[in-house]
């Protein structure tokens, strides 16, 4: 494998494995199978209660800024080279952009108290005040790849939305960059929070370094991020935080419908096993970390990966490493009875699966555009037209922009000038 390999989901990982890392929703939320019917109540009992921590009004301390620490200072030149060596368009690039790792204060997925950094994106140029894009990243195995701690693919929407003139905070989540602990991936309740308190963060440091904020938000992400992006767009919407008012949707291929398209394409061949293995093996040590989904590794994993797996994912391990260290299928990662569980949910699955698919279900009261591409093996396009069809029926003003036979990362590098065109329109 090329050394495009040790890229996460939001990144340009290799054509073997930057195909399906959005999947992850539907693979690994149907592992709660094998939580005992008891265990699921309480656990969906939980999971309100923190869904409901998300969208409360600002706790003492939630989005505090610690630290501002400088990462990248680009002229509008080298971020044109920048984007161009991403393949992505330069036509909106107006300006140079200055980028700060910001260390701030948040809750882990109980409510506790912590830290979590991200990536904070200035023009050098413009306005005063600025606009704020919010932009979240989609699945990353090493904490190095989160926005704040690489300049790569993931931060094409940070350097595309800023070099137009906006600010943009992209959130590491937790556990990711240089936040403490392990990531909670897949846990959108705590990328919700995350998020959020990213940007109050933000609020204060560009406030710090001379650029305020007009309290206008436009929010994007890309797979996994994409569905984090509809959620806080949901917080926002209804009042999260009275500084901010949210003004446009633009999610980029995310994994909305887990239970219809998500989980069904992991068995009917539109997701590719490469990804499949290496997010469903991700969700279920992550997961497990906060939900009983398994007493022992090899409940869940065949050997010899069940010895390995959780090591292999600890957040310090490339993913070329990763990909090498697991099955190369999903059939042949899991036991026979875990795997039926994955193709058959019913009961605590079923329920767990419905209670994700729920960031189309509001009625948002800005313009949504969902970008997604039939070539994509990650993402189907179908979970693109689920949540569009839920949008609509709600009476929200929404639009699909199809992007053709692009893979995963492909329908990123189109659909990301598209969105800074799309937020133009929406400002003007």
């Amino acid at each position: 494998m090329s050394d495009e390999t040790r890229k996460p989901c939001g990144t340009r990982a290799s054509r073997r494995t930057r195909r399906g890392l959005a999947a992850a929703a539907a693979l690994l939320l149907a592992g709660l199978a094998a939580v005992p019917a008891a265990a699921a109540a309480d656990e969906r009992t939980h999971q309100a209660g923190r869904t409901h921590q998300a969208g409360r009004t600002h706790q003492a301390g939630r989005g505090d800024l610690v630290a501002v620490t400088p990462v990248a200072d680009r002229d509008a030149g080298a971020v044109r080279a920048f984007l161009g060596g991403q393949d992505v368009a330069t036509g909106s690039v107006r300006y140079g952009v200055r980028a700060y790792r910001l260390t701030y204060r948040t809750v882990d997925p109980y409510g506790r108290p912590t830290t979590a950094t991200g990536l904070l994106t200035l023009p050098k140029g413009g306005g005063h005040r600025l606009d704020l894009v919010s932009d979240t990243h989609g699945t990353m195995v090493h904490r190095d790849y989160a926005p704040s701690a690489s300049e790569d693919f993931g931060r094409v929407p940070s350097y595309l939305n800023a070099s137009a003139g906006r600010a943009v905070a992209a959130p590491d989540y937790l556990g990711l960059g240089r936040g403490p602990g392990r990531h909670p991936y897949m846990d959108t309740a705590s990328s919700v929070t995350a998020s959020l308190d990213m940007l109050r963060a933000a609020r204060t440091a560009a406030d710090r370094l001379g650029r305020p904020l007009t309290g206008d938000v436009y929010a994007t992400g890309f797979s996994q991020g994409g569905q984090v992006a509809m959620a806080l767009g949901t917080a926002l919407d209804a009042g999260a935080d009275r500084h901010f008012r949210l003004r446009a949707l633009a999610p980029v291929s995310g994994p909305y419908d887990l239970e219809g398209q998500e989980m069904p394409a992991l068995f009917d061949g539109r997701v590719n096993d490469t990804s499949g293995v290496l997010y469903i093996a991700y969700w279920l040590v992550a997961q497990n970390r906060l939900h009983p989904l398994y007493k022992d590794p090899s409940d869940a994993f065949r050997a010899p990966y069940a010895s390995r797996v959780e090591g292999l994912l600890d957040g310090s391990h490339e993913q070329e490493d990763v990909v090498r260290g697991l099955a190369p299928s999903v059939k042949q990662l899991l036991t026979p009875a875990f795997y039926e569980r994955l193709r058959h949910p019913s009961g605590a699955v079923l329920d767990a699966m419905r209670a994700a698919d729920h960031t189309c279900d509001g009625k948002p009261e800005v313009p949504v555009r969902l970008y997604a591409a039939a070539g994509d093996t990650d993402v189907p396009i179908g979970n693109t037209r689920t949540c569009a069809r839920t949008l609509a029926g709600q009476g929200a003003r929404v639009r699909v922009v199809e992007q053709g036979a692009v893979d995963h990362f492909g329908s990123l590098a189109v659909s990301a000038p598209q969105v800074v065109r799309f937020f133009d329109g929406v400002r003007g």
